[in-house]
């Protein structure tokens, strides 16, 4: 059973980089095939892709995010991290992590991480 964990602050100040891992565990994220996003959901919206990073470690962003956003990993700790720079209080949101096995069917997710922008 694969299983996703994130961690990380919940509170972030404006201006300053948000940053969160998802810890992965009964599978590896260099497995063949499989695409490990970030999700987040702003309250009372709707869900909002931000990125991928595939099982070769290449990466694929939101263009209305890439300029601000970054995800890598560290394949020793089964991790992937987010980097969301310059961030305001609309990026206040629940931060999932979830993966992928293609066509963006995302089977397994994390129990999401609320992440709240103020001051």
């Amino acid at each position: 059973q694969v299983q996703l964990q994130e961690s990380g602050p919940g509170l972030v100040k404006p201006s300053q980089t948000l940053s969160l891992t998802c810890t992965v565990s009964g599978g590896s994220i260099t497995t063949n095939g499989y695409y490990w996003s970030w999700i987040r959901q702003p309250p009372g919206k709707g869900l909002e892709w931000m990125g991928v990073i595939t099982y070769r470690g290449s990466t694929v962003y939101s263009p209305s995010l890439k300029s601000r956003t970054s995800i890598s990993r560290d394949t020793s700790k089964n991790q992937f991290t987010l980097q969301l720079s310059s961030v305001t209080p609309e990026d206040t949101a629940v931060y999932y992590c979830a993966r992928d096995p293609g066509a963006m069917d995302y089977d397994y997710w994390g129990q999401g991480t609320q992440v709240t922008v103020s001051s």
